[in-house]
């Protein structure tokens, strides 16, 4: 099973978010390249797991101006 992903790690800089095994950015076991993979958080802000959400946490419809499917 999957670890949890922290939404808001306290010092994301210090692991490599490329895969579970979440390893130290100085002892990447999976071999996933020679740079780490950085955390959602470092790359867009604290609020990236809010983006394309409503206010009550559904997903953001896009604002096409369609009214429906096309036939």
């Amino acid at each position: 099973m999957a670890k949890k992903f922290p939404i808001r790690p306290s010092h994301p800089e210090r692991l490599c978010w490329g895969c579970d095994h979440f390893c130290a950015a100085h002892d990447m076991r999976c071999g996933n390249g020679s740079d780490r993979t950085p955390h959602p958080a470092e790359l867009f802000g604290e609020d990236w797991d809010q983006w394309g959400l409503q206010n009550d946490g559904e997903p953001a419809t896009p604002a096409t101006g369609e009214s429906g499917p096309r036939s």
